[in-house]
């Protein structure tokens, strides 16, 4: 797990800026390789061949610079053959299956990347992401230069003059995530999950080609029978746990939630490692879910620790969202960076239940779409006219009047009404190209409902928010998360499967919590969906009421995409919406502002 960066004209930028910018991704040793005018550079948080696995590794004509890990390299050398090993790193076993397979090789690998390898001869590099995207890449490009890094506060420590997008701001502000390859900066991408881009440094001109798209799995389902998909499920789950346990020459611990996900990828762990370090937090003001977890750590004898974090978010806040190099209003970003601060100090791996939600319809919205209930609750939709608004989050309530309220859109508007609903219904944005865009990429999925939706949250919410906020919070502590769930091999099963099989009747997850029957204790598999319950109402209106108020009352950034009126009266609670929305709009806000004052 490491840091990369590079570029094209490097004399351009100030790599020893980028150097420091990234030295938290990897901890242990940083290296700056330059060839003519390209430059190269690692910063490496070591795990596999600590001793050996130094980067840039070169062979022949090729030099790569690699942030991941390759969980199934060792299977892979024995198609390799015909190469001298001289390391036991992933590293060099990724670079012979480029030389000897190109583009092909994408289909074998299993694991976490974002590369880069330089080739000498064609004067050309390619970089590339993992299917689902755990691994970042951001790309600056202008007339003359190209650089990339792992993170966004890298592109920004190279570059002075960054221009600032305010059609991505706007889209970011409704929708709560910057959609596809757009960032908060002008020139400047994010490399799509499951694609490789091949640059001629000549030239300048760049090819970008899908390697990987799930909607391709949803289109070819399989015939499996539910007790033979059952098995199948637990074998790939098997294979995926042990290859990310294993992989390392370090200790792998794991996150221990009360939920299904983790409590699976604790108990399969378990299977294969004795007394597995497990760690559970108790946050002051949130959902104790703690005594959930000890009844996994109890049944398979983890070394289980118990994390009490008591938050200084009044003073922490500004550190939490700089790290991110970008607005981000996922609220749970908090928790998940006192999580991994508390973890780090026991292990430097972690395994976690990142994707499993996703991929086997794990939240309640999905219900409606799997048992064809949106049209129904449309024909009702004006009942939200007389019914007053909700409060309280974790409701049946509250879950029946956002039906309610999105039954009666479609596209973009419908999407949003049924995730994030952040400003929808209750303030009007400009026209937006990013927005439209958005809005016709939704519309243009042909996939029954659930897969529809299962789709579009896997390539937008998944690929850029909870993959974001899981990578930074974790990385931010130099400590590697690890997600079974988003193996290769879950990857191209999970959608294949009859939708009865992800969401039974109002059960979600069915499938997971079928399979979690066989390892973890009854009490878990019948709790709802939660995650880390984050106590944004409380937050705003408390510990933090007086950072937002300062940040957004007079003359605010905000008030550029958002009328200042609306905005002071929010922050007045003057306007008829739930306390719970209220919250979420102004904590976007002050995200946003937070962004902009570290600029």
């Amino acid at each position: 797990m490491c840091g990369i960066a590079g570029a094209i004209n490097f004399k351009n930028y100030d790599m020893e800026a980028i150097k420091a910018s990234l030295y938290h991704r990897g901890p242990d040793e940083q290296q700056l390789y330059t060839y003519n005018n390209i430059a190269l550079f690692h910063t490496r948080l070591s795990i596999q061949d600590i001793h050996n696995g130094h980067q840039p590794f070169h062979y022949e004509q090729y030099s790569i610079v690699f942030n991941g890990e390759i969980y199934n390299h060792l299977n892979l050398r024995k198609e390799l053959r015909e190469f001298h090993f001289q390391t036991t790193s992933d590293t060099e076993t990724l670079l012979y299956m480029y030389i000897k397979y190109k583009e092909k090789m994408f289909e074998k690998l299993d694991g976490m990347f974002a590369f880069a390898i330089l080739d000498k001869v064609t004067n050309s590099v390619i970089l590339a992401r993992d299917r689902s995207g755990k691994k970042p890449l951001y790309l600056y490009k202008d007339a003359n230069s190209i650089l990339f890094a792992s993170e966004l506060n890298g592109i920004r420590a190279g570059v002075k003059d960054l221009k600032i997008n305010k059609t991505a701001i706007e889209s970011y502000l409704r929708c709560g995530f910057f959609f596809e390859t757009f960032t908060p900066y002008e020139n400047v991408i994010t490399i799509e999950a499951g694609h490789c881009y091949t640059i001629d440094f000549d030239t300048f001109k760049m090819r970008k080609k899908q390697y990987f798209d799930i909607k391709d799995y949803y289109q070819n389902p399989l015939t499996l029978t539910f007790d033979d998909a059952l098995i199948r499920l637990d074998e790939l789950l098997h294979i995926s746990v042990k290859d990310r346990l294993e992989s390392s020459d370090l200790e792998v611990g794991a996150f221990l939630s009360g939920g299904i996900d983790s409590s699976l990828v604790v108990a399969i762990a378990s299977k294969y490692k004795k007394n597995i370090k497990t760690f559970t937090v108790k946050f002051d003001g949130s959902f104790d879910e703690s005594y959930l977890a000890k009844l996994t750590a109890t049944q398979y004898n983890t070394e289980h620790y118990e994390l009490p974090i008591s938050m200084n978010l009044k003073d922490d806040i500004e550190t939490i969202l700089s790290n991110y190099g970008q607005p981000f209003m996922d609220s749970s970003a908090i928790p998940s960076y006192y999580v991994a601060k508390e973890a780090k100090k026991y292990v430097t791996v972690i395994l976690n239940g990142d994707g499993a939600d996703e991929l086997f319809g794990g939240y309640r919205r999905y219900v409606p779409s799997a048992n064809g209930l949106i049209g129904l609750a449309n024909t009702l939709s004006s009942l939200t006219k007389i019914l007053p608004k909700p409060h309280k989050k974790q409701s049946l309530y509250n879950y029946g009047y956002r039906l309610l309220s999105m039954a009666k859109k479609d596209g973009l508007d419908f999407y949003l009404s049924s995730t994030n609903d952040i400003f929808e219904d209750v303030y009007s944005f400009e026209k937006n190209i990013i927005n439209d865009k958005m809005d016709r990429y939704i519309k243009n999925v042909d996939l029954e409902p659930l897969s529809q939706m299962l789709y579009l949250d896997f390539k937008m919410i998944l690929f850029s928010d909870l993959l974001v906020k899981m990578d930074i919070a974790t990385m931010s502590q130099s400590l590697e998360g690890r997600s079974p769930f988003l193996s290769k091999y879950i990857l191209e099963f999970a959608p294949r499967l009859q939708n009865k099989y992800k969401i039974k009747g109002k059960q979600t997850k069915y499938i997971l919590r079928e399979l979690a029957k066989k390892y973890i204790p009854n009490e878990l598999i019948t709790q709802p969906k939660r995650g880390f319950e984050v106590p944004l109402k409380k937050w705003v209106n408390d510990e933090l009421k007086e950072n937002i108020y300062y940040a957004l009352h007079t003359r605010s950034y905000s008030s550029s995409f958002v009328k200042q009126k609306f905005i002071n009266d929010l922050l007045d609670n003057v306007l008829n919406i739930s306390s719970e929305k209220r919250a979420k709009m102004l904590w976007t806000l002050y995200c946003l502002e937070m962004w902009k004052k570290n600029l």
